[in-house]
Order: C-alpha cells, then sequence, then structure tokens
C-alpha cells in the first residue's frame, strides 16, 4: 500500500485519504443519498475521505435491494422524489465526502438531533458521519486498497480539479459536541445525552422493516460471493 503527497488532511500518516467500497453503497454514497457509512471498525480520519469502487459488478437484485432501502427511509421523512445513479461504474475514483464524526449503531439509532431517515441508516457497530458529497464528472479508473489508504499524489491532484458538489434528497448537518474539536463526535461522545430507559430506534412499519430486511441481506450476500 502506498501513501503519497498532498496536504495533510485527517490524522495519522493520512494526506489525501481514500476508501474502496462496493457497488451500489459507493455511488449512493458520493450521490449523498447515503449519509452513514457503517463499518466494524471505527473511523480513523476527520475530514475529506475519497471515495473508491470496488471492481466486483452489483446485481441487479442488490441495487434494487438498496434502492428500495432508501426510497423506504427517505419516506420516513416525507421524501418520495429520489434521483438514484443512473449507473454504478467499477474499478473507478467516484468522489468524496466529508466524515465528521462516528458513533455506535446504538447512539445513532437514539439521536433525536438528526432526522429519523438517517437513525435508520445505522445497520453496523460503528457509523461513519458524513456530509458534503461531491462527485467526479469523470470517474477515474483506478485500483483500490483495503481499509482507509492514501492517494497518489498525481491522481489527487488530477481528481481535485474534476469535483462537483453533490445536492442529496435530504442533506444532514451533524452537531458536534465541541465545535472546536473536529474528533469530538466520536463513539460515546453522546450516548450520555440518552437515558438508559430511552427507546431507541425509529418505529417501523412493514414495508420500512422488509426493505432493511432486504438490504441487510444484499450485503451478507455480496460478501458472501466475494
Amino acid at each position: 500500500m502506498r501513501r503519497s503527497g498532498g496536504g495533510r488532511r485527517g490524522s495519522g500518516n493520512y494526506s489525501n485519504p481514500c476508501l474502496t467500497m462496493h457497488q451500489p453503497w459507493a455511488s449512493l454514497l458520493v450521490y449523498g443519498i447515503k449519509r452513514i457509512e457503517g463499518r466494524s471498525w471505527a473511523a480513523p480520519i476527520r475530514g475529506c475521505l475519497w471515495i473508491h469502487a470496488a471492481s466486483k459488478v452489483p446485481e441487479e437484485d442488490t441495487i434494487k435491494a438498496m434502492e428500495d432501502f432508501y426510497r423506504e427511509i427517505y419516506a420516513a421523512n416525507g421524501i418520495t422524489d429520489i434521483k438514484f445513479p443512473e449507473h454504478y461504474p467499477v474499478s473507478r475514483l467516484l468522489g468524496c465526502v466529508d466524515v465528521v464524526g462516528c458513533v455506535r449503531c446504538d447512539e445513532l439509532a437514539s439521536w433525536e438531533a438528526v432526522p429519523e431517515g438517517v437513525r435508520l441508516e445505522g445497520q453496523t457497530d460503528f457509523c461513519w458521519l458524513c456530509e458534503q458529497p461531491k462527485k467526479l464528472l469523470v470517474p477515474f479508473e483506478m485500483r483500490g486498497y483495503q481499509r482507509v489508504y492514501n492517494l497518489e499524489k498525481k491522481i489527487y491532484e488530477a481528481a481535485v480539479r474534476g469535483l462537483v458538489s453533490v445536492e442529496g434528497p435530504m442533506p444532514v448537518k451533524f452537531p458536534l459536541p465541541d465545535p472546536q474539536d473536529p474528533f469530538s463526535l466520536k463513539p460515546g461522545s453522546i450516548s450520555e445525552e440518552f437515558s438508559e430507559n430511552e427507546a431507541s430506534g425509529v418505529e417501523k412499519s412493514e414495508s420500512l422493516s422488509a426493505a432493511i430486511a432486504g438490504a441487510r441481506a444484499a450485503a451478507t450476500q455480496f460478501n458472501k460471493k466475494g
């Protein structure tokens, strides 16, 4: 794994951090439809995170399951007009988002400061909170790596000139506990807001429960085939 130049962003040794994701999840994030990136590990960075689509071509059933999932969770906030990507390209650098924090799934589910639909997105141990999506007008073909890695300098310098802002169906602004500390929104940082007896999660309709189950099944089946 090569780490290379550019301005210092995020934390540690990351300069222009990038994450390789499977489709359709990668494009849904860059298009501002997906606002939570779920992982089994906490986000190691804050700030700009480049998104790269892995080489595996998604099946139509997987795309349908995830689009149905997002239709249902946006409907929880009264939004029914969602413009999904026309294509889900693979082996391409797609764009970037700003990672502003990371919380546990149970924290997100109980966080009344964010819309219901956002709380419903949390389906994994750790939820990376993403804002300000931007996409590349022309996605760059490149190889990806596991976990978070740095873009090569020449790729970053070319890509940063081709970005355009994206307006998602319902952009969200996650409130930082300490506006002076970009890492203040971290696992455990908002759990004290909730009482032990406070109900977590959003009341789910039958169609929403089915969409969530379908999304989980799609992710599980996709990983098994990988």
